[in-house]
């Protein structure tokens, strides 16, 4: 009788064991897979094709997308460096929108032509984080910089005697750090609330760190307080443009009352780039951050990348040196210094 109450107790006592390490493994697996979830170190990026003769060719085309836009950002720079005539607010503006350009594209770029070249897809997390945080500081920063020249043109044009008084040095310098002040905010607030969240997985469907692709990856409902943020910029976004459309609507008002024809064209000249060059960046960034998180193909998210973030800056230098005598003449004096040395002294 004893030992069937012994065999009994025992079989209870081995049923129990089974289960508490049935919990116990099940626990440890969760924290395992925990682990692995928030201790990624690096994240691998989409490159543009398997196959190694197309990453070279990848390589070189944007090499040369690198080079067209940097050497065209730099010689407007240089250009409103060494022109005296281009000391105004007008070109101040655009000696910075062409430092943010150059940014823009160094952020994104060499990283995706180090990819190619090396066959290596992997970025680490810091690198992903720096590029988020620098993407969104670039992007606001050429934003707030479109907006502002928008109101520097409404000026010249609408209250043309009183532009000096109110777009002088110091409120142009002050317009600029208060820009550079939200792109800083805005890039902090997106950087935050994108990393806090738990990731699923490290590979992100695309060429460079971009948050939608990002968000995709997500473990925890915590991506949808970057989901509102990025409505809301979206929001703000649009509010900006319709501002800047208000803005030309007038200063086109304004042209078409002066008498001259050739007034006309002038004051147009100064206005058409400008907008050309806000539609370009508002557009195509649209088309990337207004659509939902959807699978859609990864050749539409690379083409969508490759329109806001390579092409407007690369477009900036020829949409305003094209239609912009100022800048042409400027640039005529550089290359002219450059290509002829000056003659040696008599004496």
């Amino acid at each position: 009788m004893k030992s069937g109450q012994e065999s009994a107790s025992y079989s209870a006592w081995e049923v129990c064991s089974d289960e508490l390490f049935k919990v116990f493994g099940y626990y440890m697996w969760i924290e395992g897979n925990m682990y692995n979830l928030t201790s990624i170190s690096d994240f691998l990026l989409l490159d543009f094709s398997n196959i190694r003769g197309l990453q070279i060719l990848h390589f070189f085309v944007f090499l040369v997308l690198f080079l067209i836009t940097t050497i065209g950002n730099l010689l407007i720079i240089i250009a409103i460096l060494t022109d005296y005539q281009l000391h105004s607010p007008m070109y101040f503006f655009l000696f910075c929108l062409a430092l943010v350009d150059l940014g823009s594209v160094s952020v994104i770029i060499p990283k995706s032509m180090a990819m190619s070249l090396m066959n290596d897809r992997s970025i680490s997390y810091s690198g992903c984080i720096t590029q988020v945080f620098f993407s969104f500081f670039f992007g606001t920063s050429d934003f707030v910089l479109l907006n502002i020249m928008a109101h520097d043109r409404h000026v010249a044009i609408c209250n043309p005697l009183h532009y000096e008084r109110i777009m002088n040095k110091a409120a142009c310098v002050k317009m600029l750090a208060i820009g550079l002040i939200i792109s800083l905010i805005h890039a902090t607030l997106h950087t935050i609330s994108t990393f806090v969240n738990t990731f699923c997985s490290n590979n992100v469907n695309q060429f460079f760190c971009e948050v939608p692709q990002l968000l995709k990856l997500s473990c925890s409902d915590l991506y949808l307080i970057e989901v509102g943020l990025v409505v809301l910029s979206l929001i703000i976004a649009l509010g900006c443009f319709i501002f800047i459309i208000i803005t030309y609507v007038q200063i086109v008002a304004a042209v078409l009352k002066i008498p001259s024809v050739h007034g006309q064209k002038k004051a147009l000249s100064t206005c058409v780039p400008h907008l050309t060059v806000v539609s370009l960046l508002f557009i195509t960034a649209m088309f990337s951050y207004a659509r939902p998180l959807s699978d859609i193909s990864s050749s539409l998210d690379l083409s969508f990348a490759v329109m806001y973030s390579i092409i407007p800056p690369m477009s900036n230098p020829f949409i305003y040196s094209i239609r912009n005598k100022e800048i042409k003449n400027a640039l005529k004096k550089v290359l002219y210094m450059k290509l002829i040395p000056a003659k040696p002294s008599l004496r």
